[in-house]
């Protein structure tokens, strides 16, 4: 199962992802890990409108992603995608062979506060990057294939 790319979105499967990554990591499975989306059957009708053709989508909690994953054949090119970086700990943490995370867009609220145009944290948050950096994997922001990426970890910092 390679895993072509793991990223953090907020919108999960939309234009930009589906088009533009899709074809940049010639993924062909999308994977949506989000214990909420993974139930509603309304949400991944409309996700699935956003996924370029020919690209199958399958929609997971944490748990069956940690179950299943590991069963892709070698021929699925597998992008994951979360909502949340705690998701990305939870599938390191079960064994999901993570080498890079993506950051694209991670929403401002209420707590957070804004470390890039399209990225806002909290400490759960900066506590998860940090638990992943240490685990050696790499937490690049980046919204698009042709931007350059940046070091989350520089992000945070830099914000502080």
């Amino acid at each position: 199962m390679p895993i072509v790319l793991t990223r953090i979105d907020n919108r999960l499967i939309h234009g930009q992802v589906a088009v533009t990554w899709c074809s940049e990591v010639n993924a062909n499975l999308i994977v949506v890990v989000d214990d909420k989306v993974c139930g509603d059957k309304t949400q991944q009708i409309l996700l699935d409108m956003a996924a370029p053709h020919g690209v199958g989508t399958r929609y997971f909690s944490v748990e069956e992603a940690i179950k299943k994953l590991p069963k892709a054949g070698p021929s699925q090119n597998v992008f994951i995608i979360a909502r949340e970086v705690s998701v990305i700990v939870k599938l390191a943490e079960g064994g999901i062979p993570i080498k890079k995370l993506n950051i694209g867009n991670m929403h401002f609220k209420e707590g957070k506060k804004q470390i890039s145009s399209a990225i806002s944290v909290d400490e759960e948050d900066i506590a998860a990057f940090e638990k992943l950096e240490a685990m050696g994997i790499e937490c690049e922001a980046r919204r698009v294939p042709d931007e350059n990426g940046t070091d989350v970890m520089k992000l945070i910092k830099e914000a502080e």
